[in-house]
Order: C-alpha cells, then structure tokens, then sequence
C-alpha cells in the first residue's frame, strides 16, 4: 500500500494526539505501550513532515507551540470524526457486542464471578472484555464502555461512580501471627508495603488515621493483582480494596488488623463511557446492569441515567 503524500504517518499522529493531551512524552508512551524514544521519534518525524515546531521542549516540561495548537485542535476532531463513525459502523451492524475496558484487578476479583448472571438476563449480548492498564482511548472507536479506579472524572469522558472502594491494611495469616506486631498503625513501618504503581490506596489510608509511610520500607508493583498475591504469600501489608477481596477477607486468606476502614471517592471505581457519543441499547444494558450489581455491594449511587438508542 503507498503511503499518501498528503498525510502524515499515522502512528506520529497517535503519538502526537497523546502527548499534546498529556503533555508529557512519558505518559503518551505508557498509554500508547511504546517507548518514550519512541513518542520521540514519532514526533520528530511529524516535525519533520509538517516542517514546523509543535512543542517547545524544557528539561522539566513541554508545551505546545502556536502551530502545535492549532494542528492538536483539528487533529482531535478528526480522532473523533473516526472514532465515532467506527462505533456507528459497528452498532448498526446489528451485532450486539459490548467492548468493554476495564482493570486486571476488577476483571479477575469481583466481575468474572458476576458474568454468568449478566448472560442468564441477557443471552443476546455478548461481552468483549479487555483488560488492561492502558488509559481507556475512545479515540480508537474500538471501546464501548470502561471500567477505571481512581478519583473521577476524566478528560473526554463521562464518568459515573459506581462503587466508592473500602480501604483497610491486610496481611496473611502467615505475616499476622498472633497480631502482636500489629496493634497500632504506627506498627507498619516496621513491616513492608506492598504497592501498585499508583498508591493512592495507602495515601487515602494513610492520611485518614495520620500516618507519615513515606519513610516504609516498600515494594512497588505494577498491578493490584500481583500486590494482592504477594500479600496472600506473606511477603508484606497490603491495602485491601475490600469490595473486590471480600472472598479473600471471609474465608481468612487475608485478615484485617487494624479496625479503620476508611471510604474515599478518590479511590472509588467508575463506569466511564466517551463524552459526546450516542449509547447503544447493548451498552446501555450492561450500564445498568453493572451499575445494579455494584449497588448490591453497597449503596445505591446517584448517577445520572444513560438514554440508548
């Protein structure tokens, strides 16, 4: 296939699109799973295309030049445009599949056990789930819907709470003993903490009951899943996202040892769904039907409804 002089490469465009959203060539590269060598290299060789500056690079920031404005304004509108006539494409195709992104964690600790559920309603509707830890990019127009943790809302989107997270320490059996060495929270400096990459969850804690971890000892891993194992093998203090390891706390895979269980909106799980775009029936029935099963788990919340089509 020749390569149009007209348009530039698509994959600098990508590039582009993220790190003028991100501002940062280090976030674009994590969401876009390259290198930041490589955002770099696609940016050079649009500069290169386009024979203009788009950023003005500092050895702490960036920005966008005048050109790199104006060219960032169009080009997410053409993302748009595309994303949203593949959805188009695909929702009148007649096939009634929901893509849905969404976190490891979240997939493997509270909705596969859920699914069967979901299918016995509604046999008509199959489920594409892509777990991942990429920001959700509507952009691509191949995700209907996603899953996110963290504090809402976020840019492009429209986030609906789904479940406010329930955060406690937890340790095995193993690690606990007979509790001794946990009868203050003061006493987890003396014990590692295991992290994901981003610790809002112990930051949240933290704060709630005045404790200063930043001098812990730590080992930071890179999703919750692999922090969730390394606490069931006794390898240091978790925190519990209680709603997603409520089987791990009941048959005592994992026990509580201090008695603060702390909520906090900036660490809640939501439903996310592309701002601006018309909702499917299909979606819109996963929507409420995963917002239902949530409310099982705790209260109802006040989102506001979705209209399909």
């Amino acid at each position: 296939m020749r390569t149009s002089s007209t348009l530039p490469p698509l994959q600098s465009l990508r590039a582009f699109e993220a790190v003028s959203r991100l501002l940062s060539f280090r976030k674009a590269g994590e969401e876009l799973l390259i290198t930041q060598s490589a955002v770099s290299h696609h940016i050079r060789l649009l500069e290169e295309t386009l024979g203009v500056s788009l950023f003005i690079r500092s050895a702490r920031s960036i920005a966008l030049t005048d050109e790199g404005e104006a060219y960032y304004k169009k080009t997410k509108q053409a993302f748009r445009l595309i994303a949203d006539a593949t959805h188009d494409v695909r929702v009148s195709s007649g096939r009634n599949k929901v893509h849905v992104s969404l976190l490891p964690s979240f997939a493997a600790n509270w909705l596969v056990s859920r699914l069967a559920g979901f299918h016995a309603e509604h046999p008509d509707i199959d489920l594409d789930l892509e777990p991942t830890l990429r920001v959700t990019d509507f952009a691509s127009g191949n995700i209907d819907i996603a899953i996110r943790y963290g504090e809402g809302p976020w840019d492009g989107s429209d986030a609906h709470l789904l479940m406010a997270e329930q955060l406690s320490p937890v340790v095995s059996p193993l690690l606990l003993g007979d509790g001794s060495k946990f009868t203050h929270p003061q006493d987890l400096m003396h014990h590692t903490l295991l992290m994901a990459k981003q610790p809002i969850d112990w930051e949240v804690w933290a704060e709630a009951v005045g404790l200063d971890f930043r001098k812990a000892h730590t080992i930071q891993l890179t999703d919750y899943n692999i922090t969730l194992q390394a606490a069931l093998e006794g390898h240091g203090v978790a925190i519990g996202r209680n709603l997603l390891i409520s089987e791990h706390l009941r048959t005592g895979r994992l026990v509580q040892p201090f008695p603060e269980v702390i909520t906090s909106y900036r660490a809640a799980h939501w439903v996310v769904l592309p701002k601006g775009r018309t909702i499917g029936w299909s979606t819109k029935t996963f929507f409420d039907w995963i917002m239902r099963e949530a409310a099982k788990d705790t209260h109802p919340t006040n989102s506001s409804p979705l209209t399909a089509v």
